[in-house]
């Protein structure tokens, strides 16, 4: 893809801290596992009203990951994407959560039209919301992420192709 622009994909759930954190890590293990991670920018961020940037990445989230061998960063931080509207508008393609972000961000984010918006669920083929596990326990933070890889796995392939954006 050399002189091609990169792909642009935004992952977004309610505060950035949890779900869309270990959906764009997990994303980004895969695509450089197929060796592609140089045709794609990836970045996450967070729609609702309480979304704040430079939030600390929930620690559980962090766990999960690390349980698979992902790592991330204990300085990685929260972004509103109300105060950050440069990435919806620099977004080819946006995976949200739950229907309810798709809906803020339809609703919230003019920059998003044009711009294909789908439930990283429904990217990967599937029904149905991922749902924040923030506040609970440990093994609830691995489900949500078993959930989100499993996603993550399905949709790897449709990115590459470029297919639904």
């Amino acid at each position: 893809m050399t002189g091609s622009k990169k792909r642009s994909v935004l992952i977004v759930c309610h505060a950035n801290v949890s779900r869309s954190v270990m959906a764009e890590a997990i994303l980004q293990k895969l695509l450089e596992e197929r060796r592609v991670e140089n045709r794609f920018t990836l970045d996450s961020g967070g729609v609702a009203y309480y979304a704040r940037d430079g939030a600390l990445a929930s620690l559980d989230a962090r766990l999960a990951l690390e349980d698979i061998g992902i790592h991330v960063s204990p300085d990685t931080v929260s972004k509103d994407l109300k105060r950050q509207r440069h990435l919806v508008e620099a977004a080819d393609i946006i995976l949200a959560m739950t229907t309810e972000q798709v809906a803020m961000i339809a609703e919230g984010f003019p920059e998003a039209e044009g711009t294909p918006v789908y439930t990283l669920k429904q990217y990967a083929g599937t029904a149905g919301d991922i749902e924040d596990p923030q506040g609970k326990d440990e093994s609830v933070f691995q489900a949500c992420r078993n959930e989100i890889h499993a996603c993550c796995v399905r949709a790897v392939e449709r990115l590459i192709a470029g297919d639904g954006y």
